[in-house]
C-alpha cells in the first residue's frame, strides 16, 4: 500500500472527534431484533378471554377454512400450510384487551377482571407471545391503567411466572412523556414483582396525530423509539383512532388510505435500526355471513400490500380472518423464496448473476427467508442455507 500525505494525528483527531457520534449511534441503531416475531396480533376484549380461547379461535377459523378454503384458490402446498398452522397453532400472539374492546364496566369489575385474567393466563398459556393492553396514560385513563397492569401481573404471577414473550400495549400516546412515564412504571413494577430488570417491554401504538408530529414540528413517533429507554419492542399502527382523528370519514378509513401511508412511513423511518418492530393496523370489515367472500378478497389485499411494504404484522379482530391472514402470509413468502434464495445463493458464493446486490439487501434477503421459515410458510430444507447462517446473514455477521 502506498504512503499517503496525511499523518496519524489526522487520524487520531477523526477518531476522537466522532467518538461520542460513533457511541450515540451504536447505541440507538443496535440493529434487527433477533429471534422470532408474530405476524399478527390477534385482540380479544378481556371479557371475552377464557381458558380454552385459542382452541376455539382455530376450531372456528378450521371450520371457515374446510367450508370456504376454495374461494381462496391457494396453491396446494400453502393450503396445506395454512390447514397445519389452524390446527397447531392458531393465534401467535394474543392481546387481552382492557381499552376499547373492553370499555369502562367500573372499578371493581375491571379489578376483579384483571387479576382473573392475569390468573387465565398463568395456567394457560397456548401462544408465543401474549400481553395485554391496557387503557392509555392519558389523564382520564392513567390511573385505572396502571391499576390494571398492576393486578394483571398480580393474578398472573401468583400462579406462575412471567411468560416468554409476553409485552403490554400502550394505546393512544398524545405526549411523548407519556411513553416516558410508562417505561419508568414498568421498572417500578419490575421491583415491587421482583422480575428481571427489563423484563417488561412494550408497544407503543401510533393512532393519534401527537404520536406522529409534536406541536413544534418534530417528528414525534421517533422521540417516542427513543423515549421508552430501551423497553420499546414494537410500533402498532391503529388504523380508526388514527384516521378519525384526521377528520377522515368512516366509508374511507382504512390501512391504504394515503394518510396511513405517511403515518406508516414514518413510522418505517422512526424504526429502521433500531431493534423496534412494525405492526400494521386491521380492518374493521370481518368476514362473516353473506359478506365471507368479499371480506377475505379485502383481507388478502391488505395483508399482501403490507407485506409488499414492510410491514410483516397486523391485527385480526375474528377468527376468520385467520385463514387469509396465514394464506396471504405463506403465499407471499412461497412466491418469492426461490429467487431470494438463488440471490443469496449468488452473493454468498460471490458469483455474478443478473442482479449485483449489497451487503445490506443481501441481510434483507436473510431476513426474508428467515421470516418465511419462522412463521411456517417455508421449511427449513428449502432454505438456501441451514437457519444459524442465514440468521448470521440477517445481522451481517457472515
Amino acid at each position: 500500500m502506498g504512503g499517503g500525505r496525511l499523518a496519524e494525528d489526522v487520524y487520531t483527531a477523526a477518531d476522537a472527534r466522532l467518538a461520542e457520534a460513533d457511541a450515540r449511534v451504536a447505541a440507538r441503531y443496535p440493529g434487527e431484533s433477533p429471534g422470532r416475531r408474530p405476524v399478527h396480533t390477534v385482540y380479544v376484549p378481556a371479557s371475552q378471554y377464557r381458558t380454552r380461547l385459542v382452541a376455539d379461535w382455530g376450531k372456528q377459523a378450521m371450520r371457515a377454512f374446510v367450508e370456504h378454503g376454495d374461494l381462496l384458490n391457494l396453491d396446494p402446498a400453502v393450503a396445506e400450510r395454512v390447514r397445519e398452522k389452524l390446527l397447531t397453532e392458531p393465534i401467535e400472539d394474543l392481546r387481552i384487551d382492557f381499552e376499547d374492546g373492553y370499555g369502562h364496566p367500573g372499578d371493581e369489575a375491571e379489578d376483579a377482571a384483571a387479576a382473573a385474567a392475569g390468573r387465565t393466563l398463568a395456567t394457560t398459556g397456548g401462544t408465543p407471545f401474549v400481553g395485554i393492553r391496557f387503557k392509555s396514560f392519558e389523564a382520564a385513563t392513567r390511573r385505572r391503567g396502571i391499576r390494571t397492569l398492576d393486578l394483571f401481573l398480580s393474578g398472573l404471577l401468583s400462579e406462575g411466572s412471567l411468560p416468554d414473550g409476553f409485552v403490554v400495549t400502550l394505546p393512544k400516546v398524545t405526549a411523548v412523556e407519556q411513553v416516558e412515564v410508562a417505561a419508568e412504571v414498568l421498572g417500578r413494577l419490575e421491583t415491587a414483582y421482583g422480575l428481571p430488570d427489563r423484563a417488561l417491554r412494550f408497544e407503543v401504538q401510533i393512532e393519534t396525530a401527537q404520536s406522529i408530529l409534536s406541536t413544534d414540528g418534530t417528528v414525534a413517533v421517533a422521540q417516542i423509539v427513543q423515549a421508552a429507554d430501551g423497553r420499546c419492542s414494537g410500533l402498532h399502527y391503529g388504523t380508526y383512532d388514527y384516521s378519525a382523528g384526521l377528520g377522515i370519514s368512516a366509508a374511507y378509513q382504512s390501512m391504504a388510505h394515503p394518510a396511513a401511508d405517511f403515518a406508516k412511513q414514518l413510522m418505517q423511518v422512526a424504526a429502521a435500526g433500531t431493534g423496534v418492530r412494525l405492526s400494521d393496523g386491521s380492518t374493521n370489515r370481518l368476514p362473516v355471513g353473506d359478506d365471507l367472500p368479499g371480506a377475505w378478497a379485502e383481507h388478502l389485499r391488505l395483508v399482501r400490500r403490507s407485506l409488499e411494504n414492510g410491514f410483516y404484522q397486523g391485527w385480526d379482530l375474528h377468527p376468520h380472518q385467520l385463514p387469509t391472514r396465514y394464506a396471504a402470509t405463506y403465499t407471499f413468502y412461497r412466491e418469492g423464496a426461490p429467487a431470494a434464495a438463488k440471490r443469496l445463493q449468488d452473493y454468498a458464493s460471490k458469483t455474478a448473476g443478473g442482479v449485483l446486490d449489497e451487503p445490506a439487501t443481501a441481510e434483507a434477503l436473510a431476513r426474508y427467508l428467515l421470516g418465511g421459515y419462522r412463521c411456517g410458510a417455508l421449511a427449513e430444507s428449502e432454505l438456501p442455507f441451514e437457519a444459524a447462517r442465514l440468521d448470521a446473514y440477517a445481522r451481517r455477521q457472515a
